[in-house]
Protein backbone atom coordinates (compact mmCIF):
# COMPACT_ATOMS: atom_id res chain seq x y z
CA UNK A 1 0.00 0.00 0.00
CA UNK A 2 1.16 3.23 -0.95
CA UNK A 3 0.43 6.35 1.51
CA UNK A 4 0.78 9.78 0.02
CA UNK A 5 1.12 12.17 2.32
CA UNK A 6 0.97 16.51 1.67
CA UNK A 7 1.08 19.53 3.76
CA UNK A 8 0.20 22.88 2.38
CA UNK A 9 0.91 26.60 3.93
CA UNK A 10 -1.83 28.69 2.75
CA UNK A 11 -0.81 32.09 1.16
CA UNK A 12 -3.04 34.42 2.81
CA UNK A 13 -1.74 35.72 6.56
CA UNK A 14 -5.38 36.79 7.42
CA UNK A 15 -6.98 34.51 10.11
CA UNK A 16 -10.22 34.51 8.70
CA UNK A 17 -9.57 34.49 5.07
CA UNK A 18 -7.14 31.14 6.23
CA UNK A 19 -9.78 29.56 8.16
CA UNK A 20 -12.10 30.11 4.91
CA UNK A 21 -9.73 28.46 2.49
CA UNK A 22 -8.40 25.57 4.67
CA UNK A 23 -12.25 24.58 4.41
CA UNK A 24 -12.51 25.21 0.77
CA UNK A 25 -9.07 22.45 0.20
CA UNK A 26 -10.98 20.23 2.64
CA UNK A 27 -13.88 20.27 0.77
CA UNK A 28 -12.23 20.23 -2.70
CA UNK A 29 -9.98 17.05 -1.55
CA UNK A 30 -12.67 15.24 0.36
CA UNK A 31 -15.12 15.32 -2.50
CA UNK A 32 -12.73 13.00 -4.23
CA UNK A 33 -13.86 10.31 -2.52
CA UNK A 34 -16.38 7.91 -4.21
CA UNK A 35 -15.64 9.83 -7.40
CA UNK A 36 -11.44 8.34 -7.42
CA UNK A 37 -11.91 4.85 -7.68
CA UNK A 38 -8.28 4.36 -6.45
CA UNK A 39 -8.74 6.12 -2.87
CA UNK A 40 -8.85 3.47 -0.58
CA UNK A 41 -8.67 6.02 2.50
CA UNK A 42 -8.32 9.55 2.30
CA UNK A 43 -8.30 12.00 5.02
CA UNK A 44 -7.77 16.01 4.91
CA UNK A 45 -7.64 18.36 7.59
CA UNK A 46 -7.02 22.06 8.88
CA UNK A 47 -4.43 22.58 11.56
CA UNK A 48 -5.60 23.18 15.07
CA UNK A 49 -2.95 23.98 16.90
CA UNK A 50 0.64 25.59 16.70
CA UNK A 51 -0.17 27.93 13.78
CA UNK A 52 3.12 29.80 14.70
CA UNK A 53 5.07 26.81 13.38
CA UNK A 54 3.19 24.32 11.80
CA UNK A 55 1.74 23.96 7.84
CA UNK A 56 -1.68 25.06 7.52
CA UNK A 57 -3.71 22.10 5.76
CA UNK A 58 -2.65 18.32 5.72
CA UNK A 59 -3.80 15.46 3.41
CA UNK A 60 -3.30 12.06 4.10
CA UNK A 61 -4.44 9.27 1.01
CA UNK A 62 -3.69 5.26 0.78
CA UNK A 63 -3.89 3.89 -2.34
CA UNK A 64 -3.26 -0.25 -3.41
CA UNK A 65 0.01 0.48 -5.20
CA UNK A 66 1.80 3.46 -7.35
CA UNK A 67 -0.49 2.47 -10.27
CA UNK A 68 -3.22 3.75 -7.97
CA UNK A 69 -1.78 6.84 -6.81
CA UNK A 70 -0.75 7.50 -10.68
CA UNK A 71 -4.77 7.19 -11.58
CA UNK A 72 -5.57 9.53 -8.70
CA UNK A 73 -2.99 11.98 -9.70
CA UNK A 74 -4.12 11.88 -13.30
CA UNK A 75 -8.01 11.79 -12.84
CA UNK A 76 -9.57 15.05 -14.25
CA UNK A 77 -11.82 15.38 -10.79
CA UNK A 78 -8.09 15.39 -9.21
CA UNK A 79 -7.00 17.76 -11.84
CA UNK A 80 -9.88 20.24 -11.10
CA UNK A 81 -9.27 20.25 -7.17
CA UNK A 82 -5.75 20.91 -7.20
CA UNK A 83 -6.01 23.94 -9.45
CA UNK A 84 -8.20 25.35 -6.63
CA UNK A 85 -5.42 24.37 -3.88
CA UNK A 86 -2.83 25.68 -6.00
CA UNK A 87 -4.32 28.34 -6.23
CA UNK A 88 -4.46 28.55 -2.56
CA UNK A 89 -1.14 28.10 -1.19
CA UNK A 90 2.22 29.43 -1.03
CA UNK A 91 4.27 26.06 -0.56
CA UNK A 92 3.44 22.24 -0.81
CA UNK A 93 5.39 19.02 0.82
CA UNK A 94 4.65 15.69 -0.13
CA UNK A 95 5.90 12.80 0.44
CA UNK A 96 4.85 9.17 -0.65
CA UNK A 97 5.66 5.68 1.82
CA UNK A 98 4.92 1.94 1.31
CA UNK A 99 2.83 0.66 4.45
Amino acid sequence: MIRHVVAWKLATTDPAQKEADAARIVAELTALVGVVDSIRSLQVGANMAYADRNWDVVLVGDFDDLAGLEAYQEHPSHVAAAAVVRSLVAERASVDIEV
